[in-house]
């Protein structure tokens, strides 16, 4: 009996010692999950009051007179502001040295006459028909005296043996005077025989810009066919893409 009871005692204390141990182990636990638990939520900061913005004062009729007087976006309607200098006209474009002319001779070619042309700087002669290319020139006629060439619609015509670089020489030192600088010399006002019959051109009309949409924007007056990027009273003309098709407008220039 006393054996029996000793067992029962050994086992209820092993059953105590297990029991201790489980409940601080639970008790550890339960510490450990409450030290990573957040604190208390902090604390907003102060958030100063805004201050009112200041009254504006009150808009009067006489501050638009010198907006009036002075439009910023049409400097031309200023009756004080100068009126700009006309563009100086281009000068004349200066041909290149004159192919040398050296005369004729007629062998019976089915092509008609042949022309002695000697290019200026190379050596010897070439034989031209008429309408046939020379350097940058186009021989149009040619006699016993002289010959008749085409460069950008002028005509020119050439003596025998006459020089080729003097005219322009002469005509490109005036230039660089400042000097108006005078027609070449052989050169013919006038513009050659077209090879090729040329479409009709559409007459330009520039109306310039009509009423106003916005500030610096107008729009564009019926019939109005100038180009895009001219410049009429201030304003710029500009042709924009858009959902119903192509949009026409007038922008005040520095816009």
């Amino acid at each position: 009996m006393n054996r029996k009871l000793l067992i029962l005692n050994i086992a209820l204390g092993v059953g105590v010692v297990y029991a201790g141990f489980a409940l601080h182990s639970a008790w550890v636990t339960a510490r450990g999950r409450q030290a990573r638990m957040p604190g208390p939520p902090p604390k907003a900061p102060f958030v100063a009051p805004v201050a009112p913005l200041p009254q504006q004062p009150a808009v009067l009729p006489s501050t638009y007179a010198r907006s009036a007087q002075n439009d910023l976006f049409d400097p031309s309607r200023n009756p004080d502001l100068p009126l700009p200098e006309p563009p100086k006209p281009a000068p004349p474009p200066v041909p290149p040295p004159l192919p040398a002319y050296h005369g004729m001779m007629d062998l019976g070619d089915p092509q008609g006459p042949i022309a002695l042309i000697t290019q200026p700087g190379a050596p010897g002669h070439e034989e031209v028909h008429a309408g046939e290319p020379i350097g940058q020139f186009k021989l149009l006629t040619f006699d016993r005296q002289e010959m008749t060439l085409e460069w950008q619609g002028q005509v020119i015509h050439k003596r025998l043996n006459e020089g080729g670089s003097e005219p322009a020489r002469a005509q490109a030192a005036a230039v660089s005077d400042g000097a108006p600088a005078p027609p070449p010399l052989g050169i013919i006002p006038g513009v050659a025989p077209p090879q090729q019959a040329e479409a009709p051109r559409q007459q330009v009309q520039e109306l310039g810009p009509g009423l106003q949409v916005v500030d610096g924007i107008r729009a564009c007056q019926p019939g109005d066919t100038s180009a895009p990027g001219t410049v009429n009273g201030g304003f710029r003309k500009e042709l924009n893409p858009s959902p119903m098709g192509t949009q026409c407008l007038w922008r005040a220039v520095g816009k």
